[in-house]
Formats: structure tokens, C-alpha cells, sequence
């Protein structure tokens, strides 16, 4: 009898599994590089995952045998992996959440459906891990990227509704500059406000611990200490039965959740007040940001450009600025940072367009 033997792997088949290899290699490394710069919980989850990609690693290398030759990885990896080296931000860990989540192991019949369940897995754990991160940027952050992208759009209208017009650059460039300073102080301010009027709203909503200080000298017979439990959501039963314990007529051997704790509540609104970030830094970041891209579309005209070279210029300046914007936004938010900066791009020149129209035909009908 002749003994069966495992089928030999095609070119294609060594080529494809030599690259998965590859990759799982620098997963790996990724996460390790990304542990280094973590502590505690983070710690041990990012080492979890490196080990889950050695695994991987192991299973291509034991299916390719004497073919496990190292080739090089992706360049999405490799670039991931001279970030978490050099960064360790919440950028790589985006990245490698949509890394996670374009797996090609669902549809290969080569790989373990194990493996394939993994990757799901990772990309659940990896997308948990950026949130945090995400979170302290949503704040100063947001303010950040709206007013740099406030800043491109409106002032590159503006430049060009009034460039089409016909009249002098230094009249452009006068309104160009009078619309960065303009902006950046109504953005400033307007963020301020804001974020500020916000926190006072959250501060206000904080419970206090009235309950406790005000307990022992309340007349027992018209307790109040029944309305503030009722405010906070308790029925009439569990208002009553926590006043009473609060009064210190008994010991409460009841359900914790009667109460709405004021720790708990100040641990959520601590949490809120972070995500908005400071009133300080949000109005600093959107003067900053907002002048930063306000000054990209006047940039032709302070070299001397004039007419339609600058116009075209300083299209195609805020256009690579807007794909720059829009492609990190989408990274941040787990999704395709080429879609998220094609729509903004086609937004900002939408908008240019038509004031750029518009300044031909004011400038038409004035001749």
C-alpha cells in the first residue's frame, strides 16, 4: 500500500500564506512595541494579542514547512509598526483596528476558521483599547480639526468669491487675512463659551452630600429627605425607605440600587468633563487651528501670485490640506480615511465653487 502524503502547496498558494506570515509578524511586533509604552491592564491585553499573532505566525509557518522563508510584510504594517516604535498614540491603534477588521481569513479556505474568529476578536479588543484614547482627544481635539477645517473652507471661499471679482491681490490678500483674524476669534470664543457653559451645566448636576450633613436636624415628621430621593428618580416606597436609614432609624438592608449613589454620579460626570476637555485649550485649539487653515488659501498671495494662478494655488493647497484632515478624522473613527477625505474634499470645493460663482457674476454685472 502506498502512504497518502500532504498535497504539495502551489506558487500561489506559498506566496499568499509567506505574506500572511509576514504580516502576522508584524502584528506581533506591533503589539509588543505597544506594551512596552502601556502599563497595567493595557499592559497585559496588548501582550495577549502579540501572543495571539505568534500563533497565527506559527500555523502559516508549520503549513509552508520547508517554503518559510521571510519576505517583507505590507507597507501598512510596516509603517503601523515605525509608529507604535516611535509614537505608541491612539493613531496606531486605529490603524491596527482597521487592520483587524480587513482580515482576509473569513473568506480563505487555508486559514483555521479559528483564526479568522480571532481576528473578529482582536478587532473588538484593539477598537475597546483606541476608545480611551479617542476620549481625550474628542475634546480639544474636535475643536482642533472643525476649526482647521472651518478655517480651509471658509476663508478659500472667500478668497475666491472675491478674487473672481476682478479686483486687486492686495485687496484679496487684505480680505483674506481680515477673514483669518475675524474667524479664529468668533471660533475661539464661540468654543469657549461652549465647553465652558457646558462644564457649569455638568458641575451643576453633580449630587452633594446634603443627605448627609442636613440628616440629624430635619423634622422627622415632614421629611424632605423623601423629596431629594424622589428627584433622583426613586419611587415613593424607596424614597421613604432610604430617608429613614439616612435619619439613622434603622440600618437599610435593601437593594443599593434605591439610591442613586453621588459617587457614582460624580465618577460619570468626571468622565463627561474630559471628553469636552478644558474651555482654555478648546478656544486655543480652534483659534489656532482655524488660523492655521485660514492662512493655507491666502498663502499664493503673500508670495505674489495673483489671478488665476493663485486661484488655482491655493486650490490645490487646502485640497491636500482637506484630504490631510478628513483622512485623519477617519482614522480616528476606525473608518476608510480615503472616503472620509474625498468627502471632505468634494464639501470644501463645493462650497469654494460657489462662491467663486457667484463672485463671477457679481463682478460680471458691476463691469
Amino acid at each position: 500500500m502506498t502512504q497518502s502524503s500532504t498535497p504539495q502547496p502551489t506558487k500561489v498558494q506559498i506566496r499568499r500564506w509567506r505574506k500572511y506570515m509576514a504580516d502576522e509578524v508584524a502584528e506581533g511586533a506591533i503589539y509588543r512595541e505597544l506594551a512596552v509604552k502601556r502599563t497595567g491592564q493595557e499592559h497585559q491585553i496588548l501582550r495577549g494579542l502579540a501572543e495571539a499573532e505568534e500563533r497565527h505566525e506559527n500555523y502559516w509557518r508549520a503549513k509552508l514547512g520547508e517554503h518559510a522563508r521571510p519576505v517583507r510584510p505590507s507597507l501598512r504594517r510596516t509603517m503601523l509598526r515605525f509608529m507604535a516604535r516611535h509614537f505608541g498614540s491612539v493613531f496606531v491603534l486605529a490603524l491596527a483596528q482597521r487592520a483587524e477588521g480587513n482580515s482576509p481569513y473569513a473568506t480563505d479556505q487555508d486559514a483555521a476558521p479559528q483564526m479568522a474568529a480571532d481576528e473578529q476578536v482582536h478587532e473588538e479588543v484593539v477598537r475597546a483599547l483606541a476608545t480611551a484614547g479617542r476620549t481625550r482627544l474628542s475634546g480639544n481635539f474636535r475643536a482642533a480639526v472643525f476649526g482647521a477645517n472651518d478655517g480651509l473652507v471658509s476663508n478659500l471661499a472667500l478668497v475666491m468669491g472675491i478674487g473672481a471679482t476682478g479686483v486687486a491681490s492686495s485687496f484679496v490678500l487684505f480680505s483674506g487675512i481680515a477673514g483669518l483674524l475675524a474667524g479664529a476669534l468668533s471660533m475661539a470664543a464661540g468654543e469657549f463659551v461652549s465647553v465652558r457653559s457646558q462644564r457649569e451645566l455638568l458641575s451643576a448636576s453633580r449630587p452633594t452630600q446634603v443627605t448627609l450633613s442636613a440628616a440629624q436636624n430635619l423634622d422627622l415628621d415632614a421629611n424632605e429627605l423623601v423629596l431629594i430621593y424622589k428627584a433622583r428618580g426613586m419611587n415613593d416606597e424607596d424614597a421613604e425607605h432610604r430617608a429613614a436609614e439616612r435619619m439613622g432609624l434603622f440600618t437599610c438592608d435593601c437593594n443599593p440600587s434605591f439610591s442613586l449613589h453621588p459617587e457614582v454620579r460624580s465618577a460619570e460626570l468626571e468622565r463627561e468633563h474630559e471628553e469636552l476637555g478644558s474651555a482654555p485649550g478648546a478656544a486655543m485649539s480652534s483659534f489656532m487651528f482655524f488660523a492655521s487653515g485660514a492662512v493655507i488659501p491666502i498663502l499664493p498671495y503673500i508670495f505674489g501670485l495673483s489671478g488665476l494662478p493663485a486661484v488655482i494655488v491655493a486650490v490645490v493647497l487646502v485640497g491636500i490640506a482637506l484630504l490631510l484632515t478628513g483622512g485623519i478624522v477617519g482614522l480616528l473613527s476606525g473608518a476608510s480615511p480615503v472616503k472620509r477625505g474625498m468627502r471632505q474634499l468634494a464639501i470644501g470645493l463645493g462650497a469654494a465653487a460657489v462662491t467663486y460663482c457667484l463672485g463671477l457674476l457679481f463682478g460680471t454685472s458691476v463691469a
